[in-house]
C-alpha cells in the first residue's frame, strides 16, 4: 500500500504565528508556508494543529491580545475562507468529518498569554484550545522552560493550570517543558502528550525527551510527535528522512509503538528535513515508513495514535 491513502494527524505547526507577523501571507498557497490550504488538500492531512504562540518580543502586559489576535485569523483566515476546514473540539467532530473536509485543532504553546489568570484560560478553553503546552523554552507563571537555568518545576498556578486542562478534558502538552515540570505533570496530569518532541538518546539536545520521560508518557497512556526539526533529529548539519526513522525506531523499542505520531513543526523552523519541507511532502516520509513497519503500525504512527487520545 502507499501512502497516499493514509490519513496525517500533525500534532504541531506554527502557521498562525507566521501569519501573524506577515499579514500579508495568504493560507491559501503561499510559497513561504510549510503548510497552505492547498498544500494540505494535495496530502492526506485530514487533521492540523494550530498553535498560539507568542514571541518573546511581546510584553507581558500584551501577551493576551496577541493570543486573541491569532485566534481571529484563525477563524476568519483559516476556517471562514475555507469552509472545508472544520474546527475540532471532539473526537466525533474527527470521525464525522466528510471525505473533503480536513479537521483543525488549535492548541496553546506555552502559558505565557494568560499570565497568572485562570480566567483568561477558561475564555481561551471556550475559543477552541483544546490542547495546552504548559511553557516554551523559558519561564512563564506556571512554570520553568527546558532552557531555563533554573529547572523549576510547576508553580501553584500551575498545578491548577494542569488541574483546569483535567476537568475539562483538554490535553496537557510537555514539549518545552523543564524536566522538573514534566515530572510533576506526569503526577497531576491525565491528558498528557508532547506533541514535538524526540529521543534524547539519538541526538543530544535538551529539548528531547529522555528513555525515561519516554516510558512515563506510555505509563500514562500519551502520545508523542516526532518532530521535524533538524537539530532535534540529528546532530549534523542537515537531517533526511532517515533520521526521522531512527527517533521512531528508538521510541518503538521502548515500546511506544501504540504512542507515537508526528507533530512536525512546521512554519516554525526556517531549516527542514530533506525531502520534507512542507506539509505535501508527508507522502515521502510515510512511503518510508512502510518498508519497515505494518500498515497497521504505520495507521497508528501517522492518525490514529493521537485520535484515539484525544480527551473529548
Amino acid at each position: 500500500m502507499e501512502g497516499l491513502f493514509l490519513k496525517i494527524f500533525d500534532a504541531h505547526c506554527d502557521v498562525l504565528w507566521r501569519m501573524w507577523e506577515d499579514r500579508g501571507i495568504s493560507f491559501k498557497d503561499s510559497e513561504v508556508l510549510h503548510v497552505t490550504w492547498d498544500g494540505l488538500k494535495k496530502s492526506t492531512a485530514k487533521v492540523q494543529c494550530f498553535a498560539v504562540y507568542i514571541p518573546e518580543k511581546v510584553r507581558q502586559e500584551s501577551a493576551f491580545d496577541v493570543a486573541l489576535e491569532m485566534i481571529d485569523l484563525f477563524y476568519e483566515e483559516i476556517l471562514q475562507r475555507f469552509p472545508n476546514m472544520k474546527l475540532i473540539r471532539t473526537k466525533r467532530d474527527i470521525a464525522e468529518l466528510k471525505e473533503e473536509q480536513i479537521g483543525a485543532i488549535l492548541t496553546l504553546e506555552g502559558c505565557d498569554a494568560i499570565g497568572a489568570d485562570i480566567e483568561k484560560l477558561r475564555t481561551l478553553y471556550r475559543l477552541g484550545i483544546s490542547s495546552v503546552g504548559l511553557t516554551w523554552n523559558h519561564a512563564n507563571a506556571v512554570a520553568d522552560g527546558i532552557l531555563e537555568e533554573r529547572g523549576a518545576g510547576l508553580s501553584s498556578f500551575g498545578k491548577k493550570v494542569v488541574k483546569l486542562n483535567n476537568d475539562h478534558f483538554i490535553w496537557t502538552d510537555v514539549s518545552h517543558l523543564s524536566v522538573k515540570g514534566f515530572w510533576d505533570v506526569m503526577e497531576l496530569g491525565d491528558y498528557v502528550i508532547a506533541s514535538h518532541s524526540n529521543c534524547n538518546k539519538i541526538c543530544n539536545n535538551r529539548r528531547n525527551l529522555s528513555d525515561e520521560q519516554v516510558q512515563a508518557l506510555i505509563q500514562k497512556d500519551g502520545a508523542i510527535g516526532v518532530t521535524f526539526v533538524p537539530q532535534f533529529l540529528s546532530s549534523g548539519t542537515q537531517a533526511n528522512i532517515t533520521d526521522v526513522l531512527r527517533h521512531v525506531e528508538h521510541f518503538c523499542s521502548l515500546g511506544a509503538v501504540k504512542h507515537i505520531g508526528f507533530g512536525s513543526d512546521f512554519d516554525g523552523i526556517e531549516q527542514t528535513v530533506k525531502s520534507l519541507g512542507r506539509i505535501e511532502d508527508y507522502t515521502n516520509l510515510v512511503n518510508s515508513l512502510l518498508k519497515y513497519y505494518s500498515e497497521t503500525e504505520v495507521k497508528g504512527f501517522l492518525f490514529d495514535n493521537f485520535y484515539t487520545r484525544f480527551p473529548r
